[in-house]
Formats: structure tokens, C-alpha cells, sequence
């Protein structure tokens, strides 16, 4: 009962974005004429079709079907051998279905772009551009990124030059171009340079940019200290012919004025102060005699107190002081299909006692092989930085207002690691690390 079925060819292989085709044989072995169909099992089912997708047999009869391949072109389908099955079900006998087992090979292609953002700058002592390199083709491609100067006018460097772009991921360089001289003022300069991607059997692919180099003295200043001067000059004229004289001549009426206040004003000093003299020495005699009635008397004292406080961080802990500390944190999370899934990893043991508190004001993340997923810094259960592996290589950050982590809220690190770089397969692990320097704080003074 149900039915047999036959590929003409087991072995494909098609390039993405083409069809590749092979035929498929179904015979009836029972007794009554029956209806199959035919369906795709196996990852090529989303680029694969049946035609026809029912065959109506009668008993001991054959019937042929066409089993067409079309990878797209793009990084979604990676190179290599895609196994798939034919699977043949019969209305009559459902219990007996047929597989027809083959492998279908995707041929490997490149598409390798090559950006520079931005095309032109502008500086007067340096300037920095980002380098994009971009794999829309279906396999991992080792790139050498280098850069020339043709007028040999600037002094170029990149963060890192090699590296391994996974398929439909991007990665990302840092460029500095640093022009050699410098002038205070001139009409602005036009410095090319170029970017160039090598991979291995390939022809290199360029990207062209251009540095504007501007006068060191802004072009605003010029004019500005023209009209200062202008104005200086225009200001001493008005003083010398108009302001000096009439000021000169106030002066003196006001200078007479005021010796005339200023005298009568000192002969009723002069008074008061005969009069408090007087009172002095009356005050001081009478406190002479009081002494010398309480000769035999007590005296008070007087107290002060005082004090300071520390400096005040967050939570309340003394950021200003503290024993210095500097550890690294190193993950090996699994590759795992589910973005969502995150392995944790924590302080080594020893580094942070339970009764201090952490405060961080350096991080250095780093990711050497170029894995890729999404690193998480935590603070307790709180979210303080994400970023995706395949955005660095090296990266640090320096806090001016430095990062805490009281005992109840530690310090933890989480992963998410969707596909190992170089030289970890597919099922290996990722290797991101991230080290921090701080200082180990206990409460601040009351």
C-alpha cells in the first residue's frame, strides 16, 4: 500500500539567486487509485517548491513531479550542503507516507561593501572617520583594511586593521587622519586620502575621503579685533575733546563740596570721640573696682565643637577615599539560537568583601574574536549598559561621575552569544571579557 518514490539526483548544486531543479518519481503500489502529495521537509523548504504539489494515480501507475531550488541571494541562506527531504503523503493510506532524501549544496558568494563616514571632514588639528565594512554574502570573509595617503600630507591610523566579517553583520573602524602641518591663517586645504579592503582571491575594494584643513586662528577673529580697535580709538578721541574736561571741571566743584562736608563732618568726630573718651575712663575705673571686689570670685569657660563630613556619593557611600581595586570579568557563554537567553556572570570571589561598596570609574569592554550577540553591565537587576558584540573589538569609557554597586545591588555581567567568531564553529562559545578600576568605599561619615 501508499506509494514509492525515486529523485532522479540526490546531489544538487545551485548558486543563490538561480534555480536549480530535479525530478521526482511516484509510483501507486495499492490496489485503489489514489491521491498524492508532496510537500518540502528540511531547512530548504522556505526556497523550495513542488510542482505539481497533488498527483492523482491509478494502481501500479507513475507519476512525475518537479522539485525546484532558489536560495536567495543574500546572507539569510549560508553557504555549504543543505540536506531536504520529499515527503509524499496518500489520502487513501496516511500511515504510509514516503520520504525521498537528497542534498542540495549552496554555492558561496560575495558581496563586500566598503563605506566612509563621514566622505569629508573638517579640522584644524585632527580629524575622525568611521570605517564600515559590510558582508551581505552567505559566508564569513577575512578582511585587511589599510589606508593610503597619496600626498603623504596626513598621518592616518585605524583602531585595528584585520578582522571577520560574518555574513549580514557590519563592522566598524575607527579612522584618525592628523594633518602633518598646521597654519595659523590661509584659505582652507583639501587633503585626499583613501581606504582599501583586501580579502583573499578578490580584487580590493576602495573608498575615497577628504580632510578640510582650516586656519588655526578662526576667520571670525580678524574682523573682531578690527572693530575693537576701531572702537578704542573712536573712545579715546570722545575722552580727550569731550569726556576729560567736563569731568575735570565737576571734579573740582565736587572736590570742594566735599572737603566742606568732610570738615564739619570731623569737628563732630572729634566731639563724639572726647565724649566716648570720657565715658571710657569712667568704665574703666569702674571696672577696676569690680576686680578687685571679685578677687576672690569664679570665672566661666566656654566650649566649641566642630566637625566635617566626607564627600557624599550615591546610596551614601564616601566616594573620596577608599582602597583602589581593578579586576576582570571573563565570559565563555554557549552559542545558542535564542536572543533572549543570558548567561550570567558575576565578580570573581575575594574581589568585593560583603560590607564594602563598589565604585567603578573606568570599564574597558573587549571582544578579540569578533563574536557576536548582546553583553550586558547590571547593576542588581537594572540594566546600565547594552551594546552588541559585533560593534567593538576594544572599547573603554572613563565615569566622571563613577558607577556604584552597594552589596544588596552587585556587579554582574550577562551574554548572549549568537555566533562565535573565529576560531570557535558554530557551536562553540563566545570569549567578551570587560575589565573595570574603582575603589572599594564603606558608608560615609556621619
Amino acid at each position: 500500500m501508499g506509494a514509492t518514490t525515486s529523485l532522479a539526483s540526490r546531489q544538487l548544486s545551485v548558486t543563490p539567486g538561480q534555480a536549480v531543479e530535479a525530478e521526482i518519481l511516484v509510483r501507486n503500489n495499492g490496489t485503489l487509485v489514489d491521491q498524492f502529495t508532496l510537500d518540502i521537509v528540511g531547512d530548504s523548504r522556505e526556497w523550495t517548491e513542488v510542482e505539481p504539489r497533488v498527483i492523482n494515480l491509478m494502481p501500479a501507475q507513475d507519476g512525475r513531479a518537479v522539485v525546484r531550488f532558489t536560495p536567495p541571494r543574500n546572507s539569510s541562506v549560508p553557504a555549504g550542503q543543505v540536506p531536504f527531504g520529499v515527503r509524499v503523503l496518500s489520502r487513501e493510506d496516511p500511515q504510509n507516507s514516503s520520504v525521498a532524501e537528497g542534498v542540495v549544496d549552496v554555492e558561496p558568494f560575495m558581496d563586500l561593501q566598503l563605506e566612509l563616514s563621514p566622505k569629508t571632514s573638517k579640522c584644524r588639528t585632527k580629524a575622525v572617520h568611521e570605517v564600515v565594512v559590510d558582508n551581505a554574502g552567505n559566508f564569513p570573509i577575512p578582511v585587511e583594511v589599510i589606508t593610503n595617503d597619496p600626498e603623504e600630507q596626513l598621518k592616518l591610523s585605524l583602531d585595528h586593521s584585520s578582522l571577520v566579517v560574518q555574513p549580514g553583520t557590519s563592522a566598524f573602524l575607527k579612522l584618525r587622519a592628523k594633518p602633518h602641518d598646521r597654519f595659523l591663517r590661509g584659505q582652507d586645504r583639501r587633503l585626499p586620502f583613501g581606504v582599501t579592503a583586501t580579502t583573499p582571491d578578490q580584487p580590493p575594494i576602495n573608498a575615497e575621503g577628504t580632510v578640510v584643513q582650516q586656519q588655526l586662528l578662526p576667520k571670525w577673529l580678524l574682523p573682531v579685533a578690527v572693530a575693537a580697535l576701531a572702537a578704542a580709538v573712536v573712545l579715546t578721541v570722545l575722552w580727550f575733546t569731550l569726556v576729560k574736561p567736563t569731568v575735570q571741571t565737576s571734579a573740582r566743584e565736587a572736590a570742594k563740596e566735599q572737603a566742606k562736608v568732610e570738615n564739619a563732618a570731623m569737628m563732630a568726630q572729634v566731639d563724639q570721640a572726647q565724649d566716648k573718651a570720657d565715658k571710657a575712663e569712667d568704665k574703666a575705673a569702674a571696672a577696676e573696682k569690680k576686680v578687685d571686689d571679685m578677687a576672690a570670685g569664679n570665672g566661666g569657660a566656654g566650649t566649641g565643637t566642630g566637625g566635617g563630613r566626607a564627600t557624599e556619593g550615591p546610596n551614601g557611600v564616601d566616594i573620596s577615599s577608599g582602597q583602589a581595586v581593578d579586576f576582570r570579568i571573563t565570559t565563555d557563554p554557549d552559542a545558542q539560537p535564542d536572543p533572549e537567553e543570558f548567561d550570567k556572570f558575576k565578580v570573581p570571589d575575594g574581589v568585593v568583601p560583603a560590607d564594602k561598596t563598589l565604585v567603578i570609574t573606568d570599564i574597558i569592554l573587549q571582544n578579540p574574536r569578533g563574536d557576536a550577540g548582546l553583553l550586558q553591565i547590571k547593576r542588581g537587576d537594572d540594566v546600565l549598559y547594552e551594546t552588541g558584540l559585533q560593534n567593538f573589538r576594544d572599547l573603554d569609557y572613563h565615569f566622571l561621575e563613577p558607577l556604584t554597586f552597594a552589596p544588596d545591588k552587585p556587579l554582574t555581567i550577562e551574554v548572549s552569544c549568537q555566533l562565535p567568531g573565529a576560531p570557535e564553529p558554530a557551536t562553540g562559545k563566545c570569549h567578551p571579557s570587560v575589565s573595570f578600576s574603582g575603589r572599594l568605599s564603606g558608608p560615609a561619615a556621619g
